[in-house]
């Protein structure tokens, strides 16, 4: 069982900040994700052991329930022998009462020992549980984290494209979105007035008085 609790020894002890601190922990959420999961296969692997150990301590007890009754029938029968006189029976009875006694403290002293490292299995297991949980929720806030810098590395992309080498792609910023509005918008301004001018031009030619020399020649 020592060595059981050995193999252990990994998860329980396991530092989640030795993950990042390794050269290799470029993504530290790809890490964190494979270390949960070796965590939850030995977590399951254990988990199999404590029934296990269970199930054996089960048996042990059944043996000593099972010795416990043979005991009392081999009391009852010696009493009935010693009645009728039976010397050999009376031997076999107290020397089978015996085994059973020796076997009873036997497996008392097992159940003991079992029931002792199953609780401290238990416990250990508990723990396992509790590490993962701590690093679902070490998870959850690296990859709140992780979304929270892209969010805000996109907006600066686009609020100070100067710091990301994008000065002249056309329409990429807010800052050239609204130039190229106001430059459009004078475009429009400039077409109006000049249609403007054209239109009143017009109506001056249309309304403007006939020559004096045209009319003298008609009343001629």
């Amino acid at each position: 069982m020592a060595n059981l609790l050995q193999r252990l020894k990994y998860t329980l002890e396991a530092d989640l900040h030795s993950v990042f601190d390794k050269k290799e922990a470029k993504n530290p959420i790809a890490m964190l994700n494979q270390y949960i999961r070796e965590a939850e296969k030995q977590t399951e692997q254990t988990g199999k052991w404590l029934e296990r150990q269970a199930s054996l301590k089960k048996e042990l007890e059944n043996e000593l329930a099972v010795a416990i009754e043979m005991f009392n029938k081999r009391q009852k029968q010696a009493e009935l022998a010693k009645l009728s006189g039976e010397e050999d029976l009376i031997g076999f009875a107290e020397q089978e009462m015996t085994a059973y006694t020796n076997r009873q403290i036997v497996l008392k002293d097992s159940i003991n020992k079992a029931t002792e490292e199953l609780f401290g299995l238990e416990r250990k297991y508990e723990e396992m549980k509790h590490k993962i949980k701590d690093m679902k929720v070490r998870q959850l806030q690296l990859m709140g984290k992780e979304n929270v810098t892209r969010a805000h590395n996109q907006m600066d992309r686009v609020l100070n494209p100067e710091t990301n080498g994008q000065v002249g792609k056309r329409l990429e910023t807010f800052e050239s979105m609204e130039a190229y509005i106001e430059r459009l918008g004078q475009k429009i301004d400039q077409d109006h007035e000049i249609s403007s001018m054209e239109q009143r031009l017009a109506m001056l030619e249309k309304n403007a008085p006939q020559p004096i020399t045209i009319i003298e020649e008609k009343l001629s």
